[in-house]
């Protein structure tokens, strides 16, 4: 399956709550999600009853789409939460949070994941002191992620630099702002994660 290229604006519209795709428009009142409050579609605006199966789906869809990730890959993360010990919902949840475009993005090093992607795709980033462009590559504890020292001067870091001071990063994530340098101090616990979906109900429609 390809990844979606349409308006993203349409995916936070239908499932009723800001995913936050979009970056600094989700923050403004230029986003969708305030300004039409139903799904798209002619029939957006009627009642309508969802299945047991559909809510699992659209919560097993709505976690995808926030992460970015296909489902071949969705599914490869899936299966390897349910080998690891403890629950497998809060395991897939700290699997997405510690991939690298993830943590990119919780960083400030970009306003929404698929920039971070980007970020990533390019080259500016470093895991270890080595440049990796694998957006999917999973952090461990003790990793440090930082800008290469090539990239950490050109305008684009310039801004990101400037505007971190106003940012929070998760406990689990320590960051130096002006050598743009962050070591993973611990894994994501659920708590940490304020992703705003039941991960239960994925589970669920994987369990079927």
């Amino acid at each position: 399956m390809a990844r979606y290229t349409g308006p993203v604006c349409r995916i936070c519209r239908r499932y009723g709550m800001k995913l936050f795709l979009k970056g600094q428009r989700c923050f403004g009142p230029k986003c969708a999600v305030e300004r039409r409050r139903y799904p798209p579609g002619g029939r957006g605006q009627g009642r309508r009853k969802t299945s047991e199966f559909g809510l699992q789906l659209a919560e097993k869809q709505k976690l995808r789409s926030i992460y970015g990730v296909l489902e071949k890959q969705f599914r490869r993360h899936f299966e390897e939460a349910g080998r690891r010990p403890g629950m497998t919902g809060p395991t897939l949840l700290s699997i997405l949070e510690r991939r690298l475009d993830n943590v990119v993005y919780r960083l400030g090093f970009a306003s929404s994941r698929k920039q971070a992607r980007q970020v990533v795709r390019h080259g500016h980033i470093a895991l270890n002191q080595r440049k990796t462009d694998i957006p999917s590559a999973l952090v461990r504890e003790g990793d440090v992620v930082s800008v290469i020292p090539k990239s950490r001067d050109n305008e684009y870091f310039s801004i990101v630099r400037a505007e971190l001071t106003e940012k929070t990063v998760p406990r689990w994530l320590a960051l130096d702002t002006e050598q743009l340098t962050s070591r993973v101090v611990a894994l994501p616990a659920r708590e940490d994660i304020d992703t705003s979906v039941n991960e239960q109900l994925v589970v669920e429609y994987y369990s079927r």
